[in-house]
């Protein structure tokens, strides 16, 4: 154990968190191999189960096979444990189990924990490891009840089971669905019981917990962190002009809108604005969208859900510190500030890498895929944003992908998951301290 220590204590914070999700891939891809996973008694073929396990573990919903006809029940469990285990954090668990059997939790294993819920002080993250269980559980719970009287109202006693396994899904943003035929939720697309409880756990579950714990202690907006405000304002913002957009932009779409009332059709539009904030969940065919609608799901995907939650994307921060410094430069002023607080450079800085990476990993993405495939340019796109911000919509055939597609996703989901910065540090060595300054020189800029 000391020695397992030892080789551990070599590898950085970040790589500590690639390789636990690397272990957690490599595990669900072995059970999913299993032919006790399959309702066929076959066993799944690995490029198969490793993309199935990257996109549960991932929280991403894209699927290679159809997970309620083809896998059985012990199949079925093992994908929503990978969804439960990478939406609350591999950290997190890790940290529950230490506390219950009593191991006291190093200051290294409280700075990967703090890492990994990307939090920036080291102080209290374990009594947050611990709420965010009891946050998860409740929440779980709460509308799982909700979702399983609704199921068993349709399916009978497998209702029960359906309405809990889509709760977890959903929480975590992760889209799987036990539906079949790969149909998501397009049978409840006027149904408001199952619209409202799915949109709620997507958006509890996109918020992040630091979140949900500050509106629970303050309970005043006015009282309630900056990053608190900002995420609170950007995803309503988000989610209003999504609602509208779509609502405009399909309502003339016999194939999507255009056959709904004026409520249904503001309930589909709701509900397709939430879920590519990394949820995946679709109650309206994607593939028969207008194409500015699907440009317009593939920003927000890329923009995602917020830091310390369940889903992926560049996170609504991000996208709001990004935006907010571009309104101040061009406006000529050099500090954002905001709700009387100034934001960092570093901060900032941050925010702009993330961004770069972000861009730049995509299009190299949709670059190789474009070339592996004779599907149009806009398909592509979607499908690696979708893989990148950890959402699961789709518009092409995922199974239909050849090999080499299908491990540019993987390997996509995974970074996405991870974050294409912890991805990109865990990749490089430890930081050396450089000590030489060179002189400064002016270059031109645009």
């Amino acid at each position: 154990m000391g020695r397992l220590v030892k080789i551990f204590s070599r590898f950085s914070t970040y790589q500590i968190i690639a390789l636990t999700f690397l272990g957690l891939i490599f595990c669900g891809s072995l059970l999913l191999m299993l032919p006790a996973a399959s309702n066929i008694g076959q066993s799944l073929p690995f490029i198969d189960a490793l993309f199935t396990a990257t996109s549960a573990a991932c929280v991403t919903g894209l699927v290679v096979v159809d997970t309620a006809q083809y896998f059985s029940t012990f199949g079925q469990i093992v994908i929503i444990f990978l969804i439960q285990l990478g939406g609350l954090g591999i950290m997190t668990f890790a940290t529950l189990f230490s506390v219950a059997f009593g191991k006291k939790i190093t200051l290294q294993e409280r700075l990967r924990i703090q890492e990994s819920l990307n939090q920036s002080d080291v102080q209290g993250v374990v009594r947050l490891c611990l709420r965010i269980a009891k946050y998860a559980l409740t929440i779980e719970c709460f509308f799982g009840t909700i979702l399983a009287i609704r199921f068993y109202s349709l399916f009978g006693a497998k209702g029960i089971y359906l309405g809990y396994w889509h709760a977890v899904s959903a929480f975590c943003n992760a889209g799987f669905d036990l539906m079949g035929d790969f149909r998501s939720l397009t049978m409840f697309t006027t149904d408001w019981t199952v619209n409202l409880t799915i949109t709620s756990l997507i958006i509890l579950g996109a918020l992040g917990f630091t979140v949900i714990e500050d509106i629970i202690s303050k309970r005043n907006f006015s009282n309630l962190r900056l990053h608190s405000k900002i995420v609170i304002l950007t995803t309503i913002i988000l989610i209003t002009v999504g609602t509208l957009m779509i609502w405009i932009m399909e309502s003339g779409n016999i194939d999507t809108l255009g056959k709904l009332t004026t409520s249904q059709q503001v309930l589909a539009s709701y509900f397709q604005a939430v879920t590519p904030r990394t949820a995946g969940f679709n109650t309206i065919p994607i593939d028969k969208m207008h194409d500015a609608s699907l440009f317009m799901i593939i920003i927000f995907m890329f923009i995602g859900a917020s830091p310390a939650s369940t889903g992926g994307g560049i996170k609504t921060t991000t996208f709001a510190v990004i935006l907010l410094t571009t309104w101040n430069l061009v406006r000529g002023k050099e500090d954002l500030v905001l709700f009387n607080r100034r934001i960092e450079d570093s901060v900032i800085y941050k925010a702009f890498i993330i961004l770069t990476m972000g861009v730049i990993w995509v299009c190299c993405g949709t670059f190789f895929i474009a070339y592996f495939e004779n599907v149009r340019f806009l398909s592509m796109f979607f499908e690696v944003v979708s893989a990148f911000a950890t959402v699961g919509l789709s518009t092409v055939a995922t199974s239909s992908l050849c090999e080499a597609s299908k491990i540019v996703l993987i390997i996509t989901m995974f970074a996405g998951r991870v974050g294409v910065l912890t991805f990109a540090m865990a990749l490089m060595n430890r930081r050396k301290m450089n000590n030489i300054k060179y002189p400064k020189e002016r270059i031109m800029i645009g």
